[in-house]
Formats: structure tokens, sequence, C-alpha cells
């Protein structure tokens, strides 16, 4: 387990969120990335909570914003070194991404990133 500060684990999130390519990240709809240090679960390193745009109807007006969890506790747990939670950081928010646009963990094991 590594100790980090929210601040660097903040960063590290900003930059994996700075690392979708622009036109994916422009697809990107109403949605809130949050860190938060501990999810409940040891094992949840981040979580999707709203509407996959591939679901969505008429997604206008006063719409609350989907969530992205990124779990820091959790992840660090899980990683011995800064680049370690670097790694997990981006593959977590790639996943968590993904299921915003509709791809469930089967496809992003398929491609890779689960």
């Amino acid at each position: 387990m590594i100790r980090m500060s929210n601040r660097r684990f903040e960063a590290l999130v900003e930059t994996a969120l700075e690392a979708i390519p622009a036109e994916l990240a422009g697809l990107i709809e109403n949605v809130a990335v949050i860190v938060e240090r501990d999810g409940g679960d040891p094992d949840l390193l981040g979580l999707y909570d709203g509407v996959p745009l591939t679901e969505r109807d008429d997604y206008g007006g006063m719409v609350m914003p989907d969530r992205v969890y990124i779990y820091q506790d959790p992840i660090c747990a899980v990683c011995a070194t800064e680049d370690e939670v670097r790694n997990e950081v981006l593959v977590t928010v790639v996943h968590e991404i993904a299921h915003h646009f509709g791809i469930d963990d089967d496809r992003l094991h398929d491609l890779g990133w689960g």
C-alpha cells in the first residue's frame, strides 16, 4: 500500500481525465468526477452512477449530472508505487467513463481495460 496526499491523488485523476482523447472528451455530457477516500467496498476502485448515453432518451433541462466516483484508499491499497497508482487511476477513470458511453465490463475486458 502506498500513502498519498489527497491533493496528489486528485492531480493524478485530473491527468487521467486530460488523457482522454479530445474527440471522446467532447462527447462526455453532464458528468461530475468525484474523488472520495473510500467507497465502502475495498474491492471497488471506482463507480459510474448514471444513465449511459446509449440508454438516454431526452437529456435536457434541470437533470442532475451523472457521477463518476474514484476511490483513493482502495486504489492506493492495491499499489506499491506512485507509478502503479498513476496507472490504476488511468485504468479506473477510463473504465468508469466507458460506462458513461454504454460500454460494459465484458467489452472493456475484451479491449484490455478490465
